[in-house]
């Protein structure tokens, strides 16, 4: 039994037992991942053989693109730059247009501050920014006179378990608890259209600032609002941050960690 050392990954190396190696493909336990004899040189087939992993290839570019695990980074292309490995922003959105207006839906990363430990914590919770703007021809929008609505995690959970004959209303007031408190006042109305197909997104602002006073509404179908609620449930707990603290979780850490910080949940999950 010949004992031969195989390159997982950048940063793994472990054992690897074979009796003899096919006439040219031996398949590891990883279906993934298959060692080939080849044409390979002498000198390197005597280190460690070859060994291709479409696994290790994937996160080989991630680290090598800079990509963070503590923050999250690369999923909304927060505070990242296009110098030093870090790849450039990332901006999604999904739009909807009709003859009157136009819907585009954008998510919003959360914010992290940095504790005098060297951890994170989420500071403000992401959101979806929903921008309305009117149609002033066919296929046309004057997105110059545009009105946004910023949705917290707990109106888009609102949105998300709205049933076909449910409606629901949002009010925000932008400047409240400050001197201009009640001069802005956005209103964003979702009823069900008469026939079921739908559901009517209907925006009111009034601005005394500006002086605006505009509403703008557009019909969103069945198949429409599906699209919108499964981005919706996929976003969520991106914008909790709750994918920083999975992404930060190593096996070699939750032992220290849990054994330093017995806290009541802990003591109780343990009986």
């Amino acid at each position: 039994m010949e004992s031969i050392r195989v390159l997982l990954s950048s940063s793994c190396v472990v054992p690897f037992e074979v009796a003899k190696w096919p006439s040219k493909l031996a398949q590891t336990r990883n279906p993934s991942c298959w060692v080939a004899e080849g044409e390979m040189k002498k000198k390197e087939k005597k280190r460690f053989g070859g060994l291709k992993c479409r696994r290790s290839e994937y996160f080989d570019q991630q680290e090598q693109q800079g990509f963070s695990r503590v923050s999250g980074e690369n999923y909304f292309g927060q505070q990242q730059q296009s110098v030093g490995g870090f790849p450039p922003k990332v901006f999604v959105g999904h739009s909807v247009y009709k003859g009157k207006a136009a819907l585009t839906v954008e998510p919003k990363a959360p914010e992290f501050a940095l504790l005098d430990s060297g951890a994170f914590k989420v500071s403000r919770d992401g959101y979806l920014l929903l921008q309305f703007a009117p149609g002033v021809g066919t296929r046309q929008y004057d997105w110059s006179r545009k009105q946004v609505f910023s949705l917290s995690v707990t109106e888009i959970g609102t949105l998300i378990g709205l049933g076909a004959r449910d409606s629901c209303e949002f009010f925000h007031d932008p400047f409240k608890g400050k001197s201009e408190e009640g001069k802005v006042r956005k209103v964003l109305r979702v009823e069900p259209l008469p026939d079921g197909s739908g559901h009517f997104f209907n925006l009111s602002v009034q601005n005394k600032l500006m002086n605006v006073d505009e509403s703008i509404y557009i019909p969103i179908t069945k198949a429409e609002f599906t699209v919108l609620v499964s981005a919706f449930n996929f976003i969520l707990p991106y914008l909790m941050g709750w994918h920083t603290f999975a992404d930060s979780i190593r096996p070699d850490d939750a032992g220290r960690i849990n054994n330093n910080s017995r806290g009541g949940a802990e003591l109780e999950w343990s009986r």
